[in-house]
C-alpha cells in the first residue's frame, strides 16, 4: 500500500511541479562562456556588418565570394566554384545567375566540351573587384583592431584549426602546423602575367 501511495505522489508532482525555487536549474553549463558562442556571435555581427557594405555594392551576402575566386582564377566551371566556395552546385547556380543578371559574370560555353561552361567576370565586374578588395579590408580593419600581428597570426590559425576539425577545409591545407601567411595583402592580377 505504501508504493501505491508513492506512485500516486510521484504522479501529483509531475502534474503539479514543485515551487521554483525547489526545482534544479535546466542548464548544466554556461553555453555562453564556451568558445563556440563567441565564434557563432562574432560571426553573426561579421555577417551584419559585411551584409550592408554588400548591399551598399548591389551584392548579395555570398556574391562577393564567387567574384573573389573569379577574380584569382577566371574562367572557372560551376562545380569547380562550388568546390573553392564549399557550398552546393546548386547554391552557386543560383547565385551565378543573380550576378550574370546584374551585369558582373557571364557563362560560356567550353570549346572541349559544349555541355559545361566556364563562368567569367565581365568588365562591369572587374570594375567591381577593387572596391569590393577596399571595402573588405576596411571591414577587416575593423573587426581586428586591437589585434597586433601576431595575435591576427594565432587567430587565422585557430580558424583554420576549427574548420579543420569540423571536416570543413575550404581550401586549406589540412595540415596547418607552420602555417604564418601574411595578413590581408594587398591584391594581385593574375591575368596581368
Amino acid at each position: 500500500m505504501n508504493k501505491k501511495a508513492n506512485t500516486h505522489v510521484e504522479s501529483a508532482n509531475s502534474v503539479h511541479p514543485q515551487p521554483k525555487e525547489f526545482q534544479k536549474p535546466l542548464m548544466a553549463f554556461n553555453h555562453r562562456k564556451t568558445v563556440s558562442y563567441s565564434l557563432v556571435q562574432a560571426s553573426k555581427a561579421y555577417r551584419q556588418v559585411s551584409s550592408g557594405v554588400l548591399s551598399e555594392l548591389g551584392l548579395h551576402p555570398g556574391q562577393d565570394q564567387i567574384l573573389k575566386a573569379l577574380a584569382e582564377e577566371d574562367g572557372q566551371t560551376m562545380g569547380a566554384l562550388a568546390g573553392t566556395l564549399s557550398v552546393q552546385p546548386p547554391t552557386i547556380t543560383k547565385m551565378v545567375v543573380r550576378l550574370g543578371t546584374q551585369g558582373f559574370v557571364e557563362r560560356r560555353a567550353n570549346a572541349s566540351d559544349a555541355r559545361s561552361s566556364s563562368v567569367y567576370l565581365t568588365p562591369a565586374g572587374e570594375g567591381l573587384i577593387e572596391d569590393l578588395d577596399k571595402r573588405l579590408k576596411q571591414m577587416e580593419r575593423q573587426a581586428l583592431q586591437g589585434f597586433d600581428e601576431e595575435e591576427r597570426k594565432r587567430l587565422r590559425k585557430a580558424l583554420r584549426k576549427i574548420e579543420s576539425n569540423l571536416g570543413i577545409e575550404n581550401g586549406y591545407e589540412a595540415d596547418l602546423i607552420g602555417d604564418d601567411r601574411d595578413d590581408v595583402s594587398e591584391p594581385t592580377d593574375s591575368r596581368a602575367a
